[in-house]
């Protein structure tokens, strides 16, 4: 979806497909047809956006056969969606066996390794290729450089290094293409940069034209960061929000209740990494198991990296951080200037949730899906923004 803030620029929502998981061609395009399609015509959109995520296979299957190129944009043209960004955070087997490998996964390779670098030059010119012919502009979002351990001046190094490679690469692919590809590093608790300050000391030095941030507002909220002050931060060091991911965390405000720490316990499952945090306490714990088990002291409000459906706060004693979300949206886009052009919803969890509130069926997921999209939409019609129609 498409919509024009009072500046004249166009904003545009979309959500993440790495809630499907397909590591191959035919298993993408099939979500178009599954999901991305019926959610399209539950809101009674023209067109829909996708962030789409391509694993590693999907994205050499790609690179390699130009006609697959021609192919996805046919299929996505079939069913009224368009693309105008990629999440490259994972590289492939995103969910996995959820009693499987370490959590850790993720995270690799990272921006100490060619194949990340690799990766996601080939993800910009497969966008440049699916980019809708009356826009310009796309973006990337990507992992915050690498996990914090191993860190050393060495490998920071390579990193740095590594950037100015991606930097020269994305321009090499504008002026192949004459379509500019910026690449957003998505800051994440436990993360090298998890924090807008730790991006801009990590990233202040970068190739601004090419390189800037993705906002998450999930992981906002579990570092307690003001959305205001976070965006201060990164204007000061001169770096742009290539996207917002439209997230809310899990909260709770008494972690010390039995009632809230067994609500909490439902959450604690195998497949993804749950960051948790206690407001006003340096650190934290790499899991929400670790946190329960007495790593953290509970003794102020707690946040918990586990996207929780949008529109649907979690039943007392349980909440979300539905409101940083929502202060995050007005400080990017309720002033006289957008601050960024790319929104997309990323709740990758819907099948993580507990038992109970997981969707059972495609059309549950598919009519989750447009819930927490047209949520987004009330709250960009709210700040003024008005919806296009093709």
């Amino acid at each position: 979806m498409r919509f024009r803030h009072a500046d004249g620029s166009v904003v545009h929502l979309a959500y993440c497909t790495n809630v499907h998981p397909a590591e191959d061609l035919d298993g993408v395009l099939g979500q178009l047809r599954r999901f991305a399609g019926p959610i399209r015509e539950r809101l009674g959109a023209d067109r829909l956006g996708l962030g789409l995520w391509l694993s590693r296979p999907v994205c050499d299957a790609l690179i390699e056969g130009p006609g697959h190129v021609a192919r996805l944009r046919e299929a996505l043209r079939e069913e009224g969606l368009e693309v105008v960004t990629f999440n490259g955070f994972p590289y492939q087997g995103f969910h996995g066996d959820p009693a499987g490998a370490s959590k850790l996964r993720v995270y690799h390779p990272d921006w100490t390794t060619p194949d990340r670098l690799r990766y996601t030059l080939d993800l910009a010119r497969v966008l440049a290729g699916l980019l809708p012919g009356d826009v310009a502009a796309g973006s990337i979002s990507t992992l915050p450089l690498a996990w914090r351990d191993p860190w050393t001046p060495e490998r920071a190094e390579t990193a740095a290094a590594a950037l100015d490679e991606l930097a020269a690469g994305l321009a090499q692919v504008a002026a192949d293409t004459g379509r500019l590809i910026r690449v957003g590093f998505e800051p994440e608790p436990g993360c090298v940069v998890e924090t807008t300050a730790q991006a801009a000391e990590h990233l202040g030095r970068a190739d601004h034209d090419h390189l800037g941030v993705c906002l998450d507002a999930c992981h906002l909220a579990v570092q307690f960061e003001d959305p205001r002050e976070a965006l201060r931060r990164l204007a000061g060091a001169g770096l742009p929000v290539v996207k917002l991911q439209a997230s809310c965390a899990l909260r709770v405000d008494d972690p010390a209740d039995p009632a809230a720490r067994a609500a909490l316990a439902e959450f604690d499952e195998p497949r993804f990494l749950h960051q948790t945090r206690e407001r006003g306490r340096p650190g934290g714990t790499d899991d929400l198991g670790e946190a329960l088990d007495g790593g953290l002291p509970a003794a102020a409000p707690w946040a918990v990296h586990f996207h929780v459906p949008l529109h649907a706060r979690p039943a007392p004693p349980l909440d979300s951080t539905q409101d940083v979300l929502d202060a995050t949206l007005r400080e990017l886009l309720g002033g006289p200037a957008a601050l960024t052009r790319h929104v997309e919803v990323e709740t990758y969890t819907w099948q993580a949730l507990p038992a109970d509130r997981r969707p059972r069926t495609d059309e549950e997921l598919a009519g989750g899906i447009a819930l927490e999209l047209a949520w987004i939409r009330d709250r960009l019609l709210d700040l003024g923004l008005k919806e296009e129609a093709t």
